[in-house]
């Protein structure tokens, strides 16, 4: 996949010492190792067959191929940020953790974007709740308003601009050093909704 990169409070500098260097690049390589038709292949295997059930964006597509490469370089999904079993559901969770390294994907909607951006600082400043996890530095990956249309997303997610916007208002509360990783469109395909069957929209790939 092709993406742009946003740095927050010097992230593009922490990520290049020796301690964080590895993780950011095992990140990268899985994000660059995505092809277009490793997208197409999962986005309508989600349908098992059935096209009424393949879903309207890529959306889980990608974030199931992103899941299933980082757990193979031994990043933790849905890693819980406290200890106390109180906080464990998936609001107190990081998508994924290795060593002191977050990352959050955001496809959700714009309501959660502030968030996504605080979660990591939670994981990384003292709390009053024990703490599971100690992170040093975070990723949040994206889709960018192109990626948004191109790939069939719903209007109301988070896009990275949206992201980006965030960083002022919030950088007194965002004490994080942090990557924000817009992805951009496909580059041989897009989504087109239709309803094969009443009331039940897919997205279909089509080819450009």
């Amino acid at each position: 996949m092709n993406y742009i990169i946003e740095s927050f409070r010097h992230a593009e500098v922490v990520v290049r010492e020796p301690q964080f260097s590895t993780q950011y690049t095992e990140i990268l390589s899985v994000l660059d190792g995505i092809s277009d038709d490793d997208i197409i292949n999962e986005h309508q295997s989600l349908g098992g067959g059935d096209i009424t059930r393949i879903p309207k964006s890529i959306s889980i597509a990608i974030n199931h191929l992103i899941k299933n490469r980082l757990q193979g370089l031994g990043w933790q999904p849905e890693s819980p940020i406290f200890q106390d079993p109180l906080y464990s559901d998936s609001r107190w969770r990081l998508d994924f953790a290795k060593g002191e390294f977050s990352v959050e994907v955001g496809f959700n909607h714009s309501g959660t974007v502030a968030w996504n951006l605080i979660k990591p600082v939670l994981a990384s400043e003292l709390n009053h709740v024990q703490k599971a996890i100690q992170t040093q530095v975070a990723v949040v990956v994206t889709a960018t308003q192109d990626m948004r249309v191109a790939g069939g997303f719903d209007g109301a997610i988070g896009t990275f601009e949206n992201y980006i916007s965030y960083l002022a208002p919030l950088r007194n509360l965002l004490t994080v050093p942090m990557i924000i990783i817009g992805l951009l469109p496909p580059s041989t395909f897009r989504i087109v909704h239709s309803q094969p069957v009443p009331r039940k929209t897919i997205g279909e790939v089509v080819y450009i």
